[in-house]
């Protein structure tokens, strides 16, 4: 050790910008979690400050999408056969799955976005895709409303299995925070990456059953089987079968769920931390 860095250490300096481990990095997020509910709950309401209709548009967005969805494959492509209640199992689909790309996309870019404030403060990262996650579901949240009173227009009882959509959109979220943690790194290191998201968000759109049964429209048994158990398909299952009559999910697929759920956030988080020391340089 140098006699400037025996110095620096006898009065409590530490340097800037290296990776701290692993339990402490925890710590400190921990500690400063209320720095990324406020910078989430400011992104969440800023987004839609700029039109006069304002903060609607965090419900009139999926609401749109669903209305245009409802025409193109209910009624001009007809994926509603299988289904038995068509419009709740697509207002449903179209509001978690928005909330899951929404959470990915934001999330991708939670550190490129970001580099006055990483360059001015210091702080562990990890909170960025955190906030830029929890801003998504800070949207959500009256988008949920509108969609638990759209559902009973649709013919669907209201009953106690409604309880099971708070653990389901738990589990999203989670997952969503555990993906934003992985692209956020990946595009951080290599910025033409992000480019690609659009495209792979999109991909997931159209094998996920946002819009038609999955297994009424695949044959093949495996391929099946892999597209409903994929984690976006998965908690679209876990969502319809809380708030429809018609759509039904055994233990299982709650299991899939809370696996996909720890695999993302766990996996995600150790794996954004093990570059916490390059993020430091904006």
């Amino acid at each position: 050790m140098s006699a400037l860095a025996a110095i620096a250490a006898q009065h409590g300096l530490a340097p800037v910008g290296v990776r701290p481990p692993l339990r402490r990095y925890v710590a400190e997020v921990w500690r400063r979690r209320h720095f990324a509910v406020v910078l989430a709950s400011s992104k969440a309401y800023a987004r839609n400050q700029g039109g006069y209709l304002g903060q609607l548009w965090a419900v009139l967005t999926p609401v749109l999408w669903a209305c245009v969805y409802l025409v193109v494959f209910g009624v001009v492509l007809r994926t509603s056969r299988g289904v038995e209640n068509f419009p709740g199992f697509l207002v449903i689909g179209v509001f978690l799955f928005h909330f899951s790309t929404s959470s990915i996309s934001n999330g991708s870019k939670s550190i490129t976005g970001n580099s006055e404030l990483i360059g001015s403060l210091e702080f562990p990262r990890a909170l960025l895709p955190i906030a830029a996650v929890m801003a998504e579901l800070f949207t959500l949240l009256p988008a949920l409303a509108v969609m638990l009173a759209v559902v009973p227009l649709t013919g669907e009882p209201v009953q106690a299995s409604w309880l099971l959509l708070a653990p389901a959109v738990t589990l999203q979220w989670v997952f969503g925070t555990g993906v934003a943690f992985v692209c956020a790194r990946l595009v951080a290191d290599h910025r033409d990456l992000g480019r690609l998201v659009p495209f792979v968000l999109r991909v997931l759109m159209y094998t996920s059953g946002v819009f038609f049964a999955i297994d009424h429209y695949v044959r093949d048994d495996t391929a099946a089987a892999v597209l409903q158990h994929q984690p976006i398909a998965v908690y679209l299952d876990l969502g319809r079968a809380a708030l429809l009559e018609g759509v039904t999910v055994g233990p299982a697929m709650w299991l899939w769920g809370l696996g996909w759920a720890l695999l993302a956030g766990i996996g995600g988080f150790w794996f954004f931390w093990r570059a916490e020391e390059r993020y430091a340089r904006g």
